[in-house]
């Protein structure tokens, strides 16, 4: 095994090692120094996969993992959003446990599924058996679970487990497509190991029974499309994205829900080659449209901030559902391109809330107000966050959305753009009306005025200058965006 292959057992044993030393450690300077090292060694990982596959794909371990373009750019997403997120953590859960929100033995727990939730979601990436896959996306559920019901209050339960039963449930549909699968593909291959391998499934897609891959693709879309939280099974995402702490809540929303996109992605790669008449592009068109209408119409009537910003999510993702399901080159860059916009965006607006929620004391957008005067840092990232989420230029949003409507008007589907810009339109007015509700306006005299400590503006300031450089999309990761397109694509 060469040392690249053995980069991809680094980038499982960092988080995975961090992870069980955080659990036994009750320091918490020991477990927050341990907690950014680990997360600052996944992030130099992840960069160096980037640079690793554009010579090639990587495999180690017999086969079971895999890394090419799309690969690395899921883990550049963990990498740099882990690291990132990961030091806002230690910033923000000082200001919990100043507060009372936690304590101290809660802090090795938090930091040990941290990083498991990291491990898991890097598993789910490298992957190359399905089965494998499967149980990655399935360990994603139980390890960010906790981090949903870390505050051990009667709502964060209910949101864990409504968010355990649903994923559980939507999965075992995925469970049914990974079996279909690889039943048909051992007609093909008749080998076990080969018809589990995605590499080996690719290269034979053509081969495939059209008929069982369509049944497939359904179970597929339905179980992964339930942790990416596609409508109508959507229903746990806001409860557990506003009550796990604010870092995880941006875990789940800018890296957890592309996971299960790009498991997606692998299917819908396979399904296009086996199923030539589109019919996975119809799929997803239809569930891409409907999740967008439906987050920003949620967005419009939650006064719950975490909870908008949740429904944004689901918009986002019906977004990139979308750019699959209009197709082609462009189509798929759109969808792509969006995925690493919407990261980094939603990021930076759950860092920020939580910052807000924290200092308002409340999540109520009703009561949350004059924020640019309460806290003038914060509420200058979160503004940026919110306009970026919107759609507006000259961020990212904007570009990877109005790709989206050309790919769908190059391709004639007029009816469907005409839609996606309706929905589009409907979220843009929902956020300029969070913006002037609760950014501007005449401040309380209740609140405390200040932004949080500096580990909790730093991080959040990176990720807002992230938001502009992606608009530049500089030169490895436009390469890694276009080599992401291709194996999609299957160009390569």
């Amino acid at each position: 095994m060469g040392v690249d292959a053995g980069l991809l057992l680094y980038l499982l044993a960092v988080p995975l090692v961090t992870a069980l030393l955080a659990f036994l450690l009750k320091s918490r300077r020991l477990v927050e120094g341990l907690h950014v090292l680990g997360t600052a060694l996944l992030c130099s990982l992840s960069l160096r996969l980037v640079t690793a596959v554009s010579g090639g794909r990587l495999l180690a371990l017999h086969d079971l993992l895999h890394a090419d373009q799309l690969s690395a750019l899921l883990v550049f997403i963990i990498g740099v959003m882990g690291f990132l997120v990961g030091l806002y953590s230690v910033g923000y859960m000082r200001q919990e446990l100043e507060g009372g929100e936690t304590d101290e033995p809660q802090l090795s727990s938090y930091y040990g599924l941290f990083h498991l939730f990291l491990f898991t979601m890097v598993l789910s990436a490298l992957a190359n058996n399905l089965a494998l896959l499967w149980v990655a996306v399935e360990a994603t559920t139980l390890a960010s679970a906790f981090l949903v019901g870390h505050h051990r209050r009667q709502t964060a339960a209910e949101g864990a487990w409504k968010y355990v039963l649903l994923c559980s449930i939507g999965l075992a549909f995925a469970l049914y497509g990974t079996i279909l699968t690889y039943v048909n593909a051992f007609s093909v291959l008749g080998d076990a190991h080969r018809a589990l391998l995605w590499t080996e499934l690719a290269r034979n897609a053509g081969s495939l029974d059209p008929q069982l891959m369509k049944l497939a693709f359904v179970f597929i879309l339905i179980g992964f499309g339930t942790k990416a939280g596609l409508f109508p099974m959507h229903t746990w995402l806001p409860d557990a994205h506003s009550e796990a702490p604010s870092p995880a809540s941006a875990l789940l929303s800018g890296v957890l829900l592309k996971s299960a996109l790009v498991g997606i992605m692998r299917y819908y790669s396979i399904a296009s080659q086996a199923v030539p008449d589109g019919f996975a592009q119809r799929l997803l068109l239809v569930f891409g449209l409907l999740t967008v209408c439906a987050g920003a119409l949620f967005i419009l009537v939650q006064p719950d901030l975490k909870r908008k910003l949740a429904y944004s999510s689901i918009e986002h993702v019906g977004v990139i559902a979308t750019g699959l399901g209009v197709g082609g080159p462009l189509g798929v860059f759109a969808a792509l391109f969006h995925t690493l916009n919407h990261s980094v965006t939603k990021s930076v607006l759950f860092c920020t809330a939580g910052t807000i929620g924290l200092r308002y004391g409340t999540r109520d957008t009703t009561r949350i107000r004059g924020v640019l005067k309460v806290m003038p840092l914060t509420g200058a990232m979160f503004l940026a966050g919110v306009v970026a989420a919107a759609g507006s230029p000259p961020f990212g949003i904007f570009l990877s959305e109005f790709t989206t409507i050309a790919a769908g008007l190059g391709n004639g589907q007029i009816a469907s753009t005409a839609l996606l810009i309706a929905g589009l339109l409907i979220a843009f007015v929902a956020l300029v009306l969070l913006v002037s509700e609760t950014v501007f306006g005449p401040a309380p005299d209740d609140p405390p005025r200040g932004d949080g400590n500096a580990l909790m503006t730093i991080p959040v300031g990176v990720l807002v200058a992230l938001m502009a450089v992606l608009v530049l999309l500089p030169g490895p990761l436009h390469e890694l965006v276009y080599g992401a397109v291709a194996v999609v694509l299957q160009a390569r």
